[in-house]
């Protein structure tokens, strides 16, 4: 018994300072008195399994964990290094669609053909928004998901306007408008399983 109130004496501490938590702060959190919280800390007393279910819920850990002997695990500094190299890696890709467009543009110049070039450009928007629909789509960014879809509706419709400009096709600007409303109306879809 003593040693699983020390366990969970120093996992509590552990995960309180965690969150850079006080031991008022978490008292409060869970309508109980500091005094209580720094006796749980101190290995004087162990709280009960209902507390026990709420602090691991706060500090998002098993019970087990809470009352196992082994340090908890140190906290994760990843979390903004991910971000930034995800966005990284987004841009990239989408600099990549750019860059090939460009190349293609160069090219087709030098080998001398004739017509709307620039349009090259043009077909790079919805590629890119394609290419960076796959990376969000992969790594659960659903708002931004929901924009680039957006864009990718609207820009096709851009690229076919352009290309058969001699012809009288403005009215594809009419089929973006259900598209737009399904892609708002699937973002304001709740996500089964996630509390609203």
């Amino acid at each position: 018994m003593e040693e699983l109130k020390s366990n969970v004496a120093k996992n509590i501490a552990a995960h309180r300072k965690k969150l850079n938590l006080t031991q008022l702060q978490l008292a409060e959190k869970l309508n109980y008195s500091d005094k209580a919280v720094s006796k749980w800390e101190r290995g004087e007393a162990v709280p009960d399994v209902y507390i026990l279910h709420e602090l691991a819920e706060m500090f998002g850990i098993t019970i087990d964990e809470l009352i196992s002997a082994e340090p908890p695990a140190p906290p994760k500094r990843e979390r903004g290094v991910n971000v930034r190299n995800r966005t990284i890696i987004s841009l990239l890709s989408v600099g990549l669609v750019w860059l090939i467009a460009t190349v293609l543009y160069v090219l087709l110049r030098w080998a001398g053909v004739k017509g709307e070039l620039w349009l090259a450009f043009i077909y790079a928007l919805p590629v890119s928004a394609i290419v960076a629909i796959v990376f969000n789509a992969i790594w659960g960014m659903r708002p931004i998901t929901a924009v680039l879809v957006s864009v990718l509706i609207w820009t096709l419709a851009l690229c076919v306007r352009l290309t058969f400009a001699e012809t009288d096709i403005w009215l594809i600007f009419m089929v973006g408008i259900p598209l737009q409303v399904l892609t708002v109306l699937w973002f304001l879809m709740k996500k089964k399983g996630k509390k609203k």
